[in-house]
This record gives structure tokens, sequence and C-alpha cells, in this order.
């Protein structure tokens, strides 16, 4: 099928919620992906950070084909190997104690939402329900985690929202502090905001918020959608700031390619939930466990190693490419703030059809390439960044 027509299609069918580039992506290898007539790209997106092990992983490829001869699907009325299997490689890995599983990311947002209210009413009652979140976050694009997500420019046209959620300044603990009261059942906050701009949360805030809350038995809910499963170097970004949260999201990575979403809980809310109290017809379907298990066997010592070493090399390379004013985040998630007036979007287009594929972060460019890109695969592309920025720069700078 012609490029042309999947994009008429697209547009007679598919509901018109995404902005979508110029790029119809055919197969993809590792960090290299096709178009439908071939053409070849590097890929520094990774689906929005879900490709983790990258595309066509051969270990992933064959857990996966070999679940789906097996079985398919059976509800949560039962029991699945999978399923359990991957529990215990998540309380392994992340020394958390137990796991719900769902199908995406705001799912597990939801989750972690309806596990603090929870904890809040059968302890101290129904009005201990408020969550304090920061302010440029996001959680969600349900209503409850839109609710959450401290970011006015989501919130445009879908409210009323569900009350119950407070918004604090980031890097502020007095003013977190002041918006804490005797109805706050939990903190969530996001070590790197994604979304945001890709800011990593100072240590010392953190550090805070994390005393705060044990002092005075609130919940603190780590998401880590984006920024966890590998992504910055530690199997958890949380663990860079030396912290124990009571619930942990998290997604996108996690699957590698397949849509699953866990909340992970810790002592105090191991046993919050009871039956009937949360579900999910599709969540810990048995083919996204076996893929998901084979992301964690892979994020070994020596991978997560490796992760902080190309990360390294990363900001190192960019903080040499001229119209690079500087970098945020940590490992491989990274924002690229440029200088001269070059606006992140004109990047990213200019990028694909030089063979690049990027993301943008409000003003920034983002980067979330797999967590297995080579060498080869991180200069080639970022060759070609430096190139779009050059001449970028070089037609803005032409008289009009």
């Amino acid at each position: 099928m012609y490029f042309s027509e999947i994009k008429k299609l697209d547009q007679q069918y598919v509901a018109n919620t995404y902005a979508r580039f110029d790029l119809d992506v055919a197969s993809g290898a590792d960090a290299r992906a096709s178009d439908v007539s071939g053409k070849q790209y590097i890929d520094f997106s990774s689906g929005i950070g879900v490709n983790s092990l990258g595309f066509g992983n051969p270990k992933w490829v064959d857990a996966v084909k070999k679940q789906i001869d097996t079985l398919a699907h059976i509800s949560n009325l039962f029991y699945t190997t999978p399923q359990m299997e991957l529990a215990k490689l998540l309380c392994e890995k992340t020394g958390m104690k137990r796991v719900f599983f769902s199908n995406s990311g705001a799912e597990a947002n939801e989750g972690a939402i309806k596990t603090a209210r929870k904890y809040g009413a059968d302890k101290y009652g129904p009005e201990r329900c408020e969550i304090v979140t920061l302010q440029n976050s996001f959680h969600g694009r349900t209503i409850a985690t839109l609710a959450a997500t401290g970011q006015d420019a989501f919130h445009k046209n879908f409210g009323p929202f569900p009350a119950g959620f407070v918004y604090a300044k980031a890097d502020d603990i007095g003013d977190l502090e002041s918006k804490i009261s005797g109805k706050t059942c939990a903190v969530m906050i996001e070590p790197v905001q994604g979304e945001g701009g890709v800011i990593a949360l100072e240590k010392d805030f953190v550090g805070a918020v994390a005393k705060l809350c044990a002092e005075k038995d609130i919940l603190l809910i780590v998401d880590e959608i984006q920024s966890g499963v590998g992504r910055t170097g530690k199997f958890l970004s949380c663990e860079h700031y030396g912290i124990k949260p009571d619930i942990v999201t998290l997604a996108k990575g996690l699957g590698g390619g397949l849509p699953i979403g866990a909340v992970l809980f810790g002592d105090k809310t191991k046993d919050t939930l009871g039956f009937g109290d949360h579900g999910s017809t599709f969540g810990g379907n048995p083919i996204v466990c076996a893929g998901a298990a084979e992301v964690l066997r892979s994020l070994d010592g020596k991978f997560l190693d490796d992760v902080t070493e190309k990360g390294e090399y990363f900001a190192n390379k960019l903080c040499a490419i001229e119209h690079v004013s500087g970098i945020s985040g940590k490992g491989m998630m990274i924002g690229i703030e440029l200088l001269d007036g070059i606006a992140a979007l004109d990047a990213v287009k200019a990028a694909i059809k030089k063979g690049l594929i990027l993301l943008t972060a409000k003003t920034k460019i983002r980067l979330l390439p797999p967590l297995t890109i080579s060498y080869d695969e991180i200069d080639r592309g970022l060759d070609i960044l430096r190139d779009v920025l050059c001449e970028l720069y070089d037609t803005k700078e032409q008289p009009q």
C-alpha cells in the first residue's frame, strides 16, 4: 500500500487525536526502522520509551511467540505461570512485595490512586483522600490521572474533574509541606518529569518528601511509567535518590513493545487491596507477561551499567554539538535544550526527513532510545541531528 493511501485511511477511519509525522514505520531491527518505501531510520524514540530492547529482539520475540502458541488469554479468575513469574521477578528486582497488573501507565496510576485512598480510608476514615502531586507533572489521560497531572494545558475542556488533588511546586519542600493537611493520604511524584520537559527532581527535595511522608504516615507514590525499567541506568530511577516508595507504577518499557502496566506495593500497602477492590480483564495477559519477563531477565547489572555509560556518551556528544545549549534528565532519558531560537518540533520534522526519529517534550528535543542501542547507531543518529540543527540555524539566519 502506498503512503498516500495509508494517510487517507487514517484521515477517514481513525479518530483525529494525533498530529502524526509524515512517516509510516513498516519494520524494524535493533534501533533501526524502515518505512513502507524501504528507507531506513535511526530510532531515538523507542515508541516513547516502550521498545526497551529495540525492534525485534530475538529472545523477546521467541518468548512472545512461544506463549502465543501455548496460551493467548484466560481470565484472572485463574492462575497463569507467566503472570506469576513476572510478579516474582518484579518484586525481586525492586524489593517491593506485591504487584497488580494493568494494561497501561494511566491504568497503573489509577490503581495507585485507588490504593492510596483506600489506605487512608481504612486507617483514618474517608476524609483522608487527598493526593499531593507536583506542578509540571504528567500522570495519564484518564479523568482521574488528568486531575492528578499538574499542567493546566491538559485540563482544558475535560472538566469537571474528580476532587482530591492538590498541586505543589517541584523542588520546593516548603510549598509541598504547606499543601499537606489531615486530608492527605499520599504524595505522588515522577523522579524525572518526562512530558514536563525531562526534568530530574533535586535529590534533597525527593529525600525530604520521603522523610515527610514517613513521619506523617502519608504514602509515597513514585510514578516510574517513563523513567523505570532501566531507562536511567537503575531499574527504578528512584534508586538514584536512595528512597523506598510505598507504591511504584510501571508501564512503557516493561512490556518491550506490548501493552502492560504494573502497580508495585511495598510493606505498608501490600494488603490494602482485597477481593473485588480492583481488577482488569486483560491485566497480566500471558503473552504480554512472557515478553515482559524477558525484558527483566535482560536487565542485569552489566546491562544497566551499559545504559549509564551510553547515557554519558550521549551527554558528552550532545554538549559538543553547536546550537545545543544544555541537556537534562538521567541515563538514556534525555532532554535537549536548543540555542538560537530553533524550535524542537521543527528539528524533529527535519530529522525525520534525514532518517532520524526523535521526540519532543515542551520546548526540548527528547531522546528515549532503545536501551540496547549500539554506539554506531548513536553516532549515526547524532551526526544527523548535528546536520539538522546547523541547517535550521542557517535557514533562520537567511533574510526573509
